[in-house]
């Protein structure tokens, strides 16, 4: 089943997708697995990673953050 998306919810994260101090940033969800990928560079080839207390595996290439791999990503969907 597609999952319907409004022009608003997209323009909606324009802003912050703008913010980020990176100049390209590729994403993908494995819905099964509930793990949000996101990267800042391609191809990454991460030799280094640190687990935050929130569940986030930070990726480094040579001491340059990479990419961040969100544990649980549904469950951090506000509800407002």
């Amino acid at each position: 089943m597609a999952t319907e998306i409004t022009t608003r919810q997209i323009l909606d994260l324009v802003p912050d997708v703008l913010a980020f101090p990176f100049e390209n940033l590729w994403t993908s969800y494995d819905k099964d697995a509930d793990v949000l990928y996101i990267n800042f560079k391609k191809p990454s080839h991460a030799d280094d990673s640190e687990l935050t207390d929130d569940d986030i595996i930070m990726r480094y290439e040579k001491k340059q953050l990479i990419g961040l791999t969100v544990l649980n990503a549904s469950r951090r969907i506000s509800k407002n």
